[in-house]
């Protein structure tokens, strides 16, 4: 079998958007999906990330969320303000989008349609991860596990981000080749905390990929009141049965520690695993952890749901 085999990225028709999409490993491994976060393309799922998910046993699954990459760019929605996040803040006054998480969700069970999978183990990372539980809510039975990395709840009880994250996902987008390029380094600094040599040689390649796939900063903007306008999962989340984990960081600057235990806490059974020192990244350093902890998950919920 060929663990590493890597097919060319492809579009899918999938709940009447078109999606990219690309997948890892063996055509007769356990489905596994990736899910990405806000204005993230799939590539941010690093290739040797899915390569080596891939040979634990899976058929991984990465794709463009709509709105982003070489998917479906939408429309509608203007710039997300200031004043509308204090609006919702402080009056609970909901902010309008053109789409919601929920939608999202029926886009990936589209794609799974598509790739004639019935059941998969579905892996989001924060937004994604908002997304993933969304699945696991609606379509229980297209669940064989969950796994919702730097995510959260939406419940409004969580602390918010920092100052400095919050103003990187606030600024204006930039609009040449060289401002993405600065601000692209200057995001990843600020997300991952601290120092990542390995990471940082490689922002540069990373940055030059992103932008050749092609930006949509109205797009980001859109998932953005995507998530602010599908609101809490909390009490949701108390329905779902797929056997779940849940991976933060300690230092997560966007996505509060608080909204990973938050996320654990509100899922009958999850098990939760805290990073030392991990941001609002996958740096290389802790990939062999997170993998090792994502292909146990998995292969026990296979192996339980076989008895």
């Amino acid at each position: 079998m060929n663990v590493s085999a890597q097919q060319p990225p492809q579009i899918a028709r999938a709940n009447g958007i078109d999606l990219c999409y690309e997948i890892f490993g063996d055509a007769n491994a356990e489905p596994m999906i990736l899910i990405m976060g806000l204005g993230a393309q799939m590539i941010h799922w690093d290739d040797d990330f899915c390569r080596q998910l891939a040979a634990r046993g899976f058929r991984v699954i990465r794709f463009d969320n709509r709105d982003i990459g070489k998917s479906s760019h939408l429309a509608g929605g203007k710039r997300l303000t200031a004043v509308e996040l204090l609006k919702l803040r402080f009056l609970k006054i909901p902010v309008q989008a053109p789409y919601s998480l929920r939608d999202m969700a029926e886009d990936t069970i589209g794609l799974m349609e598509v790739l004639g999978i019935r059941s998969a183990h579905v892996v989001g990372l924060s937004m994604g991860g908002m997304i993933a539980q969304e699945i696991a809510i609606l379509y229980p039975q297209r669940v064989r596990s969950l796994t919702s990395i730097m995510s959260t709840t939406g419940n409004p009880k969580v602390p918010p981000a920092t100052r400095e994250a919050m103003a990187i996902l606030m600024a204006p987008p930039p609009t040449t080749r060289d401002e993405f390029f600065v601000r692209f380094t200057q995001t990843w600094k600020v997300l991952r905390v601290g120092s990542f040599p390995e990471d940082e040689a490689l922002d540069q390649a990373r940055a030059e990929r992103t932008f050749a796939r092609g930006l949509n900063p109205a797009g980001v903007g859109r998932q953005l009141r995507a998530i602010l306008a599908s609101g809490s999962r909390k009490a949701r989340l108390h329905t779902v049965k797929a056997p779940t984990l849940v991976i933060h960081g300690t230092v997560d600057p966007l996505v509060h520690p608080m909204g990973g235990k938050d996320t654990a806490a509100s899922i009958p059974g999850a098990k939760l695993l805290m990073i030392e020192g991990m941001g609002h990244a996958l740096p290389i350093p802790m990939w062999p952890q997170i993998i090792d902890a994502i292909d146990k998950h998995a292969h026990a919920a296979s192996a339980k749901a076989m008895h």
